[in-house]
């Protein structure tokens, strides 16, 4: 279907906006009026760069306050109104979006409203345009799609017909069945939104903190499959006012919206293949990171095992863990590579869903890896460890090592920047094909932090995502981004054990933390001695070490799952933090 976006969901100027849709390959646009009142083009100068761009102006917005208006303000709405209709000539667009009135002196008179309501649809039709009547949720007097459609029926007028709006529709109900009983032919435009569930005023809630489809919690497949069903054939256009969206890179915003539009469509998309895990995690190490690294992963067991033919890249294992070390820049997570049982399926929906190979250079007898951009930035790769794959790159070492417990890398926790964290969930969702597994907020040393953990549907490839609630202070110490692996360890003693032996000490956790657990849980024997945190669910416990942070932004956690637990201790973040940052400024004074 044709897909459009509304200029209000992007930032920048018109213009801006307008290059950004195209850029994205979306075929048409809303123009918001404020955006055009603001832009120092003419109409005409809009309606030749839309055409030039390969857009279409599928509609303009919105016309408020115009149905039940005392008979003595009528006049002046069909004044504006003429006025609009000349505008929309000059800008090349035929359909005027009409929102259900707020103004206080709005008559309850649905009589009324259906004659205003005609009568500037018969200013419309003159002009072979038409009127598309959408319901604000907060509408004074029509706030429902029901009552919209009572007064649009009534009217019978073949250029006044529905605009849906997911938002409006789904925020007060979850009951919109009734939508396929439509006549499609009478469903003008279909505006598309989603948003988290929250318990706030519903204008508020709109204004601020609506997402693309797929980024919230509302049922925007089944809202829109049953517009779909009604025989609707317009477009799919996204109406989004999303705070961070109108100041954030509108071209990275459009490409998000176009993705969210695919994955919701879900026509034509090469199904995910099967993930069994990460293969492995690839951190960046400079002059000064490097010797510590490799130190640490020493420390908890791993082997320096290969080194890459043609790179500066080192291999690390232990069990099925797997770390590169890549020369060159700060320490960083830099990549990670899934264990895809279909790599070149994968590869091939991440590039329909607008995640387009990274080019690299390799050897002719080295693995033609895949790997796509993470909204982060971190990389991304498709792979199948064995047979012959990726790791036959490695020319063995001949090294060896006793190990320390460590069997895997349980998951990636990867701070997003703060434009970013909506985008990012999508990308792992829709490319990827993970779904979400546990989500909260909680109040870290320097703001609140949002949390989602995503993961494969086995539960065998996991990524926590973290980003602040706010743009963080100028004073806050804090690490900018912070990054860590997680390993599995099948005996949490023996690997704090073996970074004791080692002389790394595992991040001082306060008597503060053990003295509450102590008063809530029966903790398992040796816990405060072991320097360990827990938590525990239904399923049974968890266990978690924290290393020091190397560089500016990457550690290591440690943890054990016993008996089936299956969070991620999320709600031990803020004392790790706080820990960390008395652990780093203890070390700055000593510098």
């Amino acid at each position: 279907m044709r897909t459009s976006i509304a200029t209000v969901c992007l930032s920048g100027t018109l213009e801006d906006r307008l290059d950004a849709a195209a850029a994205a390959g979306f075929d048409a646009v809303e123009i918001f009026e404020n955006d055009l009142i603001a832009s120092a083009s003419s109409p005409e100068s809009i309606r030749a760069r839309t055409q030039d761009l390969g857009l279409s102006i599928d509609l303009y917005q919105p016309f408020r306050d115009a149905e039940g208006a005392p008979p003595s303000r009528f006049a002046a709405v069909e004044r504006r109104f003429r006025a609009k209709l000349d505008l929309m000539g000059r800008l090349g667009a035929d359909t005027i979006l009409v929102c259900s009135s707020v103004s206080p002196d709005t008559i309850p008179d649905d009589a009324l409203s259906v004659a205003q309501l005609r009568t500037l649809a018969d200013l419309a039709a003159a002009r072979d345009m038409r009127i598309a009547y959408e319901a604000l949720a907060w509408g004074r007097h029509v706030s429902t799609w029901e009552h919209s459609w009572e007064i649009v029926r009534r009217a019978d007028h073949p250029a006044l017909g529905l605009c849906l709006d997911s938002f409006h529709v789904l925020s007060r109900t979850a009951s919109y069945q009734n939508v396929r009983n439509v006549p499609g032919d009478k469903i003008f435009f279909l505006q598309l939104a989603d948003a988290p569930r929250l318990d706030m005023d519903v204008l508020q809630w709109s204004r601020h903190h609506r997402l693309f489809p797929l980024q919230g919690g509302l049922d925007l497949a089944g809202f829109t499959r049953a517009v779909l069903d009604a025989g609707y054939t317009g477009p799919l256009s996204l109406e989004v006012f999303n705070d961070v969206f109108r100041q954030a890179d509108p071209h990275r915003t459009a490409v998000d919206a176009r993705r969210s539009l695919i994955a919701l469509q879900n026509a034509g998309l090469t199904p995910p293949a099967d993930l069994d895990g990460i293969a492995f995690a690839e951190l960046s190490a400079d002059a000064s990171s490097g010797p510590e690294l490799e130190t640490l992963l020493r420390a908890l067991g791993f082997t320096h095992s290969g080194q890459h033919r043609s790179k500066a890249v080192q291999l690390w294992e232990q069990g099925t863990a797997r770390i590169l070390l890549n020369s060159g820049a700060p320490a960083a997570i830099r990549a990670f590579a899934l264990e895809s049982t279909q790599p070149e399926q994968s590869a091939k929906r991440a590039e329909q869903l607008l995640a387009a190979p990274l080019p690299r250079r390799r050897r002719q007898s080295e693995a033609d890896l895949t790997a796509v951009a993470a909204p982060d930035g971190t990389e991304v790769f498709f792979v199948r460890t064995s047979p012959a794959g990726w790791h036959d790159d490695f020319l063995p070492t001949g090294e060896s090592a006793d190990g320390a417990g460590i069997t895997g890398i349980d998951h990636l926790s990867l701070a997003q920047p703060f434009d970013r964290y909506d985008e990012a969930a999508l990308f792992y969702r829709s490319v990827l094909g993970m779904t979400d597994d546990e989500a909260g907020e909680f109040a870290a040393p320097y703001g609140l932090i949002r949390t989602l953990a995503i993961r494969d549907a086995r539960r065998r490839a996991r990524i926590a995502l973290s980003v602040p609630v706010l743009r963080r202070g100028d004073w806050a110490p804090a690490v900018p981004h912070p990054q860590h692996i997680t390993l599995a360890t099948s005996d949490l003693s023996r690997t704090a054990a073996a970074l004791h032996t080692a002389g790394i000490e595992p991040v001082p956790i306060p008597g503060n933390y053990y003295d509450d657990l102590e008063a809530r849980l029966d903790l398992p024997a040796g816990l405060r001695a072991l320097g360990a945190m827990y938590d525990e669910d239904e399923h049974g416990h968890y266990l978690q070490l924290f290393t020091p942070v190397i560089g500016d932004r990457v550690f290591f956690e440690i943890v054990e799952r016993v008996g089936g637990y299956r969070g991620y201790g999320f709600a031990n973040v803020p004392v790790r933090m706080a820990a960390h940052r008395a652990q780093r400024h203890r070390k700055e004074v000593r510098g």
